[in-house]
């Protein structure tokens, strides 16, 4: 992603990224079957939104998209995780579902260079997608050159917390690490556990967020990108830095943070059993619509000031298979999909704290969005996530060497030099 702030602002207004509740989910069902022509039937959407808010305003894009005429669309929602761990196998069998909710970059590369993804280059030349900015047709185009992905919302991540408990405990956002620590030390004399994590249950990638900060925050952004590249071993001393940090706000984590999943660590936030919590805006599709007034955010601390702020800025839309037997349906769908009128749908029905892709629609307009986008605009370099500038491969490595260092952080050296062997074997693939 060029890193220069004319481009930045150019991806941003011409169609960024990342759909909030692209983390949760629901249930399993049946894949397409029959080759377009034969026995027609609806494009199967498989969804892994599956909060009630993000899989009921899923439900209501479909509904608005068979009301049109022509294509219908079915929609099938399954558990997050399952999704994750099973789309290999959607994607790879005879009859695969048509369409599925998931991410652009490396991520979306991994399968193209299969040949698994559908060549789409030609909704790209349509008027929903004409507008999209050239940072955004990057991001959805393979190593070949085929556009393989139609994006349709990105959000952000960030500190979050509850307006009402800050100015009860008498404390405020703070800017810097130390300043950081010593809001930590404050909630802990008031009995609150400062950090939630929520890298339980089926959400251990959560971890990876602390990982992904401090590393973009202490090494830089371009770093990052290149260690989950390849380029840089996990067991090097710039690594080793970042697990120096991490250490010193270890004794503030809830104690239940890696038992709780990231939905039951929102319901502890919200009642004020922990006092904040590093987590992309999606974690509001989990969290009752009458208190988002009350949630507020803060960029994670500066710790190095001559290192440029970047932000996690992930974008969400689909991908379809090339295997698919209803490849023009499917194709319609997704050109709906593109449209300011869906993205408008799905932000409404949902906790509309994403923002929109398609330059012309509309957000939500709060507050909370609007501070979201400036922080956004603002950074100095955009990163996507673990899995998301790496691979879904190379994800569950994360998993365990976090999960390991949080429940033994003395371990670390073992820990690190374990990842890059690890990981080396999904590099080498």
């Amino acid at each position: 992603m060029n890193t220069t702030a004319h481009s930045r602002r150019t991806f941003l207004t011409g169609a960024a990224a990342a759909g909030a509740a692209a983390l949760t989910s629901g249930c399993v069902a049946s894949s397409s079957t029959g080759k377009e022509g034969a026995s027609g039937g609806a494009v199967t959407l498989q969804s892994n939104l599956s909060s009630p808010q993000a899989k009921s305003a899923m439900q209501e894009v479909v509904d608005a998209f068979n009301k049109r005429g022509g294509a219908k669309g079915s929609l099938n929602t399954v558990a997050s995780e399952t999704f994750r761990t099973q789309l290999p196998t959607y994607l790879t069998s005879a009859n695969p579902p048509d369409l599925y909710t998931w991410y652009p970059g490396s991520v979306a590369e991994s399968y193209a260079s299969k040949d698994l993804l559908l060549d789409v280059s030609d909704l790209w030349e349509k008027p929903e997608l004409a507008g999209y900015s050239d940072a955004m047709k990057k991001l959805c185009t393979d190593s070949a050159g085929r556009k393989v992905f139609v994006p349709t919302t990105y959000y952000w991540w960030g500190v979050f917390y509850r307006k009402s408990h800050f100015a009860k405990w008498d404390v405020k956002e703070p800017k810097t690490w130390d300043e950081f620590l010593d809001l930590c030390d404050k909630l802990k004399s008031k009995g609150v556990a400062p950090i939630g994590l929520g890298a339980g249950g089926n959400t251990p990638w959560v971890a990876s967020s602390w990982f992904d900060y401090l590393d973009i925050r202490i090494n830089g952004a371009a770093y990052h990108r290149d260690l989950l590249a390849g380029k840089h071993r996990f067991d090097d001393p710039e690594v080793r830095k970042v697990f120096d940090r991490w250490g010193e706000a270890l004794p503030y984590f809830d104690a239940d943070g890696t038992a709780l999943p990231f939905q039951d660590a929102t319901t502890a936030l919200l009642q004020g059993r922990t006092g904040m919590m590093l987590i992309g805006t999606f974690f509001a599709d989990a969290a009752p619509k009458d208190q988002l007034d009350d949630i507020d955010f803060f960029r994670f601390p500066v710790i190095d000031p001559k290192v440029p702020l970047a932000e996690e800025a992930p974008t969400d839309g689909y991908f379809a298979s090339a295997r698919t037997g209803r490849k023009d349906a499917t194709k319609e769908l997704l050109r709906y999909l593109a449209t300011a009128e869906a993205q408008e749908i799905y932000l409404k029905g949902s906790s509309g704290t994403s923002l929109p892709a398609h330059p012309d629609a509309k957000d939500s307009g709060t507050p909370l969005v609007a501070k979201g986008r400036k922080l956004i605009e603002d950074a100095a370099d955009l990163t996507q996530f673990f899995n998301r500038d790496s691979s879904d491969a190379l994800a569950p490595t994360a998993d365990t060497a976090l999960t390991r260092f949080l429940a033994k952080p003395k371990e670390i050296g073992s820990i690190l030099t374990t990842w890059q062997r690890d990981a080396q074997k999904i590099w080498s693939q």
